[in-house]
């Protein structure tokens, strides 16, 4: 992960199989994705995940977001 993004968000083999997860948890961030697509609120993630800021929470939206306008730039 960048540096800007290592506070947020981490991969590692020991946990979770190196699943993308939230620092400091065991939360994988596409349960985020999959609360939101199901139609949840994100405060009802929240909720079900105190161990996830909502600092990280928005911080994971801003950088899908900057991901998906970079990937429409190159395409």
């Amino acid at each position: 992960m960048a540096d800007s993004n290592s506070n947020v968000i981490h991969s590692d083999p020991e946990i979770l199989g190196g699943t993308l997860a939230f620092v400091g948890t065991r939360v994988p961030v596409h349960t985020l994705l999959d609360y939101l697509q199901a139609g949840d609120s994100l405060l009802d993630f929240l909720d079900d995940f105190p161990t996830v800021s909502r600092h990280q929470a928005v911080a994971v939206l801003r950088i899908a977001q900057e991901k998906l306008v970079d990937h429409a730039n190159l395409v």
